[in-house]
C-alpha cells in the first residue's frame, strides 16, 4: 500500500489488459472497446492508441463496415458482452458499488486537476 497511485494505475492497467485478452479469447481489449463503442453508436473520441488498428481488424472480420456494426458484428458484440460481464464481475469481486464510484470520482478529479 505504500506505493504511489501511478504504480497501482499502471499495474492494474497491465493486469486488465492481459486478463481481459485471456477472458475474451479471440478479441483484444481494444477491439472490444471499438466494437462496444460502435454498438452504442457513439461518436466520442476514444482516448487511447490502437483504435485505428482495431477498426481495421474488426472490418476485416466483417464486424464493422464504415465504422458501423454489421449483422455479424452485432452477433459478435452480444457474445463478447457476456464474456465482458463475467470479467467485470471477477474484477469487482469484493468491491462495493460505493467504493467503485468513489474511486472513479477521485480519479476523475485528479485527471481534471491535470487538465486545468
Amino acid at each position: 500500500m505504500n506505493r504511489p497511485i501511478g504504480h497501482w494505475l499502471k499495474h492494474l492497467d497491465n493486469l486488465l489488459e492481459d486478463a481481459m485478452e485471456q477472458a475474451l479469447e479471440t478479441t483484444t481489449r481494444r477491439e472490444w472497446q471499438v466494437l462496444n463503442r460502435a454498438a452504442q453508436e457513439s461518436t466520442d473520441t476514444m482516448p487511447f492508441t490502437g483504435v485505428d488498428e482495431a477498426v481495421e481488424r474488426l472490418t476485416a472480420r466483417g464486424w464493422l463496415a464504415d465504422g458501423e456494426l454489421t449483422e455479424a458484428g452485432r452477433a459478435a458484440h452480444g457474445e463478447i458482452s457476456e464474456k465482458v460481464d463475467r470479467f467485470r464481475r471477477q474484477v469487482l469481486e469484493g468491491v462495493s458499488s460505493q467504493e467503485y464510484l468513489a474511486t472513479v470520482d477521485v480519479l476523475r478529479r485528479m485527471s481534471a486537476n491535470l487538465t486545468k
